[in-house]
């Protein structure tokens, strides 16, 4: 039996050193009718224009301590005039004729009443297609990406993307191919309505009933002709989601409410055509009628609302089920906490004690400089008694050369140090400039103005290297509004952004930035410039957009000023609502294993903060030490959220979004493979790299390595922190456990695991060594116990032993995560 399948046997030693993270589970806590002391309905009153105008009535119970519980799925409803007002079992009241009724509304063993009134239902409606059409096919996915909104259509038939060009989608359905969609004369015939309704074949399948009211409004538009309709027709201007936020229990529902404002004042109930999405489905989830359901997870979720092209967003709150104890107050080392606690309790969460010393010392090492401590290194500092060992352990890391070149790294990758790009001498001086601006600890601001700026000989200029790593404008403007400001315009470069506020006019506003920018062979060598002045059309109406920032309405005023500077300037200013708040989350975010915002270069109003009043102190922070890094780095690992044990309570046990408790975080590929080199002894030639390079070194990732490329090191071909894989898989485990690779590193002459061996007769300490190698502490008294009953009971001999624990450990969850 070989040795890598023999050691398959002692995967029992993993016990010792694996954190299993605790079961989700608890109670759910529903309503409480008993605690309720009035009955609200919304609105109070209601007005109806027209057959088939509609309204969701609200109905919440108010309990004693003033919060509102949602209880329109619980209550029932009565017209006492039905002719004239219908209500449906779910709140929805309708007009039928001209008149009012009263709405009976009874919940919990209260009753209500509301007055309904209605008017123009005798009036012959005109359907406008933007208005009134256009809802109906987006709700019914048409001009989705994955139905007829496709770059090439869907079976000879082009939709925009939601409804962003209706126009062209009037066109499109009533003039193109000679008009046959549709059939005036006998719209019921039309062959879009046929196809929708499943009465011939269909790839999209059957999307409408032919006894809906979708339906008939359809069939009413095709006969009355099919027009794009008046063009003084009121637009739609904006949404708006009710209610905006609210407390659920776990378990608890709220229905939601969507209503459109016209530029003419009108507001029109349009829940039934909204788009609902959840950025967190463990928390809640929304279905297609827009009711939140909460789950059995506590924390903060936003549910996008979208109609139109408009967007709001709905913010629940749903804490635990329990009350907290009275556990005392928690500890506060600074503004961090202060925030992070005001959360918990609002969420009843009560958050873990302060991490060991080996767990705080193994934690920051890798977090600051990307490599483990080693045992001398360790025994030192856990002997350390001073009280203000941690602080000057974080002062200490700061002047490792470790820590330029694990940040450099990080970088790197944002930047998107790219050798398929950029070559060897242009990739390899890109990355020194990165390296030389941590080096330094450059201002974050400094170092994003230089990029922007950024003109002459790559030589002399190895950060306009940036510009050739992303080739064209489009490319450049979409890499810095998602590295520098973490927003992602992609989707605006064709059509109104689904999920944002950005228009094309937004999005090509940022491309005439770079437009004039190229690169040129001069005596130098290549260099950028910036030659003539192109103009950036917008691809849709041909009109010249001029450069305007994000979120800056009129173009700005760069006569004689290089317009990259004022796009610098803009960028780096304190002022700027994106960039020192995206800087701070991406800290945050390496730190703590999660972003405030997640993903981290996804910021968006429909994706918002969990802990909004935490970010917005960290960024102020930030631009209070003029972008310093290592200054916030500092005050976040000093604080009592980051220096959390990773072992959890009854009541943090589910939560993954708050910090109450570290987290387990995922070591990147590199700072793994270098702990597998460290820790055995033995280094990795890297092809084309010196001789004792790192892997956390590798300026170029381009390299060939079948362990980082397994692990998820990102090639850097786009800015998306995606890129970098971040799930474990059953090829990772496997490779760890058996690779012949991992095996000559343990089992190596000349390493460190044969040195212990050869060097350490006292089996005790032997054990000692192994666990302050592999996981920066001492093993417990089970542990060592454990170990010496292996090694010398059950092993060959010593050396063998040795080996055999030394797999056991590496092949642990404690080593390959950060906790």
């Amino acid at each position: 039996m070989s040795k890598v399948r023999g050691r398959n046997t002692l995967l029992w030693l993993l016990v010792f050193s694996i954190v299993v993270p605790t079961a989700l589970g608890g109670d759910a806590s529903s309503v409480n009718l008993d605690d309720l002391v009035e009955l609200k309905i919304d609105p109070e009153s209601v007005t109806l224009n027209g057959v088939d105008d509609r309204y969701q009535l609200l109905v919440d119970g108010k309990d004693r301590a003033g919060h509102l519980k949602d209880l329109t799925g619980q209550a029932t409803f009565q017209s006492r005039d039905p002719e004239v007002i219908t209500v449906t079992k779910g709140g929805i009241v309708r007009a039928l004729s001209d008149g009012s009724s009263v709405v009976m509304v009874s919940a919990a063993g209260f009753r209500r009443q509301i007055r309904v009134s209605s008017s123009g239902c005798s009036q012959t409606r005109v359907l406008h297609f933007r208005n009134d059409i256009l809802p109906m096919l987006s709700k019914m996915g048409c001009n989705s990406s994955a139905c007829h909104a496709k770059a090439e259509g869907q079976g000879g038939f082009k939709l925009s993307v939601f409804a962003f060009d209706p126009v062209f989608d009037h066109a499109s359905l009533t003039v193109a191919k000679r008009g046959r969609r549709v059939f005036s004369a006998a719209p019921e015939h039309s062959l879009f309505l046929r196809k929708a309704t499943g009465a011939i074949s269909h790839g999209g399948g059957k999307r409408l009933s032919r006894d809906s009211r979708e339906y008939e409004l359809l069939r009413q538009w095709v006969a009355a002709g099919a027009g794009y309709g008046p063009p003084d027709a009121p637009r739609l201007v904006g949404v708006e989601v009710q209610p905006k936020g609210r407390q659920l229990e776990m378990e608890g529902h709220q229905r939601l409410r969507l209503l459109a404002h016209y530029s003419d004042g009108q507001v029109v109930d349009v829940t039934r055509f909204g788009r609902f999405q959840t950025n967190n489905e463990m928390i809640a989830s929304v279905d297609a009628e827009g009711q939140v359901t909460a789950g059995e997870v506590p924390g903060q979720v936003a549910v996008m609302v979208s109609y139109m092209g408009e967007i709001d967003t709905f913010q629940g709150l749903v804490p635990n089920s329990r009350e907290l104890s009275g556990s005392g107050p928690w500890p506060e080392t600074n503004f961090v906490d202060h925030h992070v606690n005001n959360q918990l309790r609002k969420l009843r969460i009560e958050p873990s004690g302060r991490c060991s010393d080996s767990e705080f010392l193994r934690r920051v090492y890798l977090d600051l400089i990307g490599t483990l401590p080693d045992a001398a290194e360790a025994r030192t500092f856990l002997r350390d008694e001073r009280p203000e060992k941690r602080a000057l352990l974080v002062e200490e890391l700061f002047r490792r050369p470790e820590y330029a070149d694990y940040w450099t790294m990080r970088w790197a990758d944002m930047l998107r140090v790219d050798r398929g790009k950029l070559g060897t001498e242009g990739a390899y001086a890109f990355s020194q400039w990165i390296h030389q601006r941590i080096s330094r600890n450059e201002s974050l601001a400094r170092v994003a103005w230089n990029l922007l700026t950024a003109e002459g000989a790559l030589v002399d200029v190895p950060q306009a290297n940036f510009y050739k790593v992303a080739s064209s404008p489009e490319e450049v403007a979409r890499t810095v509004s998602q590295v520098m400001l973490g927003v992602r315009i992609a989707c605006a470069q064709c059509h109104h952004h689904p999920y944002d506020r950005w228009s094309q006019a937004d999005y090509y506003g940022m491309v005439d930035f770079f437009a004039s920018v190229t690169t040129h062979e001069t005596a130098r060598g290549e260099a950028v410039f910036e030659i003539g002045n192109k103009i950036t059309r917008h691809p849709r109406t041909g009109d010249p957009v001029k450069a305007h920032p994000l979120g800056v309405s009129e173009p700005m005023d760069y006569q004689d000023v290089h317009p990259r500077k004022v796009l610098a300037d803009w960028t780096t200013s304190p002022e700027n609502p994106w960039f020192a708040q995206n800087m701070a989350n991406r800290l945050w975010a390496y730190l703590l294993g999660r972003g405030i915002i997640e993903p981290v270069d996804d910021v968006r109003e429909s994706n918002p903060a969990t802990n909004a009043p935490l970010l917005g102190a960290l960024t102020d922070y930030l631009v209070e030490k003029q972008f310093d890094a290592q200054a916030l780095i500092r005050v976040i690992v000093a604080s009592a959220t980051y220096q959390r044990t990773s072992s959890t309570t009854e009541s943090n046990r589910r939560d993954n979004s708050n910090y109450s408790h570290s987290s387990m975080k995922r070591l990147e590929a590199e700072v793994l493979f270098d702990m597998v080199c460290q820790t055995t002894g033995v280094e990795e030639k890297f092809y084309g790299m010196p001789a004792g390079y790192r892997a956390i070194q590798l300026w170029d990732s381009k390299i060939q390595h079948y362990f980082l490329k397994l692990f998820g090191r990102p090639v850097r071909e786009t800015a998306c922190t995606c890129e970098r894989g971040t799930e474990p898989s059953i090829s990772q485990v496997l490779h760890l456990l058996n690779a012949p690779s991992i095996e000559a590193k343990i089992s190596h002459e000349g390493g460190q695991v044969a040195r212990l061996a050869a060097t350490i007769s006292d089996t005790d300490r032997l054990v000692d060594e192994l666990y302050l190698t592999f996981f920066a502490r001492f093993p417990t008294k089970t542990e060592r116990l454990q170990g010496m009953d292996y090694i010398n009971k059950i092993a060959v001999d010593q050396r063998t032993g040795t080996e055999d624990l030394a797999w056991s450990l590496m092949n642990s969850i404690e080593f390959v995560f950060n906790r």
